[in-house]
């Protein structure tokens, strides 16, 4: 059954949908080059070939559709309140809001997600060279922070179809040395955490969460960052919940808590129970400062508020679009399970399939831009590939540099567009009709 409240379906739900509702066919013939509607479509120059755009921006709230962050006057009023009257008191307001809205019992507020995720390695107490899984194709902060407690990564393939962790792949990794899996659940699309869970606990495996751009995305009604034993979010200026720079460590565990806290807060073991092993602490911490700053805290607590409201007018406005190009022959998008309810990060990602669709990529974003789609080609810097993981004086080991095929399948074929922040079906039809014209005219872009 499809997950309550979700606005994804399934390919096959949105074929039905589509020709239920005439879209279908109105795409595939526009696609094909033939039926009505693509005689027209047909007969329109190209943009790149000097014919008139398709996109176009006539009015103000078109051209700030994508605009993000959205601060307004609540943030705005917040903001003024801290500086009139400063403190550390949105620190714990935002760890206490955060801890009610999602679930975690215990939530620590931390400078960045880089420095969360340090904490959270610190928190593991792994024997040096403990290996942890972790996907090849994400930030350098889920890998880095490692090599400060003698922790080693074993890069793990994502399935080019969700951009998400391959399970499959990271069993072919396992080694005795091999102690957690981290998941990264990239552009807000939930990873497959029932099966990772059962596969880590039967091998006796520590599960964690990168969850930085994934904000009240859940799989089973579960949130993200729920399912392992600790995870972090971040607060960049690009999230979906935005205090411009910040993080948030969430723990299942006292322990962890604790000792990920006391790395990076000097001042928080006083609170601890006295028997915790860390409260000696206080008033030193283990040597590093990572406290959130109280604006930043403030901003990130105003973004809780509308959440879900945000989530839904991006969802729809991706669904409009999507439903329709999904039908244009080699583009597809991320594929979501119909038990999951995603977040959207920074970008609406689609996959070309070159020879279904006529084109290659670079052709096809090409003609895109001209029309008026905030359209690229979109290649992320892998891991695995970066000069630092084969310098042994960085590494307890050097980490193994595998072949990710998936990996690379992605950047061979991803192709990234804006999402619209605010309810626009004027620009949303515009996009959709310029990339129905530029598939109408494929076979005279040549490949």
């Amino acid at each position: 059954m499809p997950h309550p409240g979700n606005d994804e379906r399934s390919p096959t739900q949105r074929r039905d949908f589509l020709k239920a509702t005439g879209a279908a066919a109105v795409g595939w013939q526009l696609a094909a080059g033939s039926g009505i509607g693509a005689d027209k479509t047909a007969k329109e120059v190209l943009a790149v070939n000097d014919g008139p755009k398709a996109v176009t921006y006539a009015s103000r709230k078109h051209r700030d559709a994508f605009l993000w962050p959205r601060f307004a006057g609540k943030e705005e009023k917040a903001v003024l309140d801290v500086l009139r009257n400063p403190s550390y008191g949105p620190i714990d307001a935002l760890e206490n809001d955060w801890g009610k809205q999602f679930g975690a019992p215990y939530n620590k507020a931390h400078c960045n997600g880089t420095s969360a995720l340090t904490s959270m390695f610190f928190a593991l107490d792994l024997p040096p060279g403990s290996e942890i899984m972790v996907p090849s194709y994400t930030f350098f902060a889920s890998i880095m922070p490692m090599r400060l407690f003698g922790l080693v990564p074993v890069f793990v393939d994502v399935n080019p179809r969700t951009l998400n962790f391959d399970l499959d792949d990271a069993k072919r990794r396992l080694t005795r040395n091999t102690k957690a899996l981290l998941p990264v659940h990239w552009f807000g699309l939930p990873c497959d955490m029932d099966d990772i869970c059962e596969f880590a606990e039967e091998k006796g495996l520590i599960v964690l969460e990168d969850s930085a751009q994934a904000y009240g995305a859940t799989l089973k009604d579960k949130y993200v960052g729920n399912w392992g034993r600790m995870a972090i979010f971040s607060f960049q200026l690009s999230k979906s919940i935005c205090g411009i720079e910040g993080g948030m460590g969430s723990y299942h565990d006292r322990d962890y808590y604790e000792r990920a806290t006391t790395l990076g807060h000097y001042s928080v073991p006083a609170r601890f129970e006295k028997d915790s092993p860390y409260a000696r602490y206080y008033g030193t911490g283990l040597g590093l400062k990572f406290r959130i700053h109280p604006l930043a805290a403030t901003l990130a607590r105003q973004q809780l508020d509308g959440l879900n409201q945000r989530t839904a007018t991006v969802h729809a406005q991706v669904r409009r679009l999507n439903d329709r190009l999904v039908q244009l022959p080699g583009l597809s998008e991320q594929t979501v399970r119909d038990d999951v309810k995603r977040d959207y990060y920074s970008g609406n990602m689609l996959f070309i399939d070159e020879s279904e669709a006529g084109m290659s990529r670079d052709v096809a974003v090409k003609a895109l831009q001209a029309e008026g789609v905030r359209a690229a080609a979109y290649v992320y810097r892998l891991q695995h590939k970066c000069e630092v993981y084969t310098e042994s004086q960085w590494w307890h080991h050097l980490p193994e540099i595998p072949e990710l095929p998936g990996t690379e399948q992605v950047n061979r074929t991803a192709i990234r567009l804006p999402l619209f922040r605010i309810e626009v079906p004027e620009l949303v039809d515009q996009y959709i009709h310029a990339f129905e014209k530029v598939w109408a005219r494929r076979k005279q872009l040549g490949a």
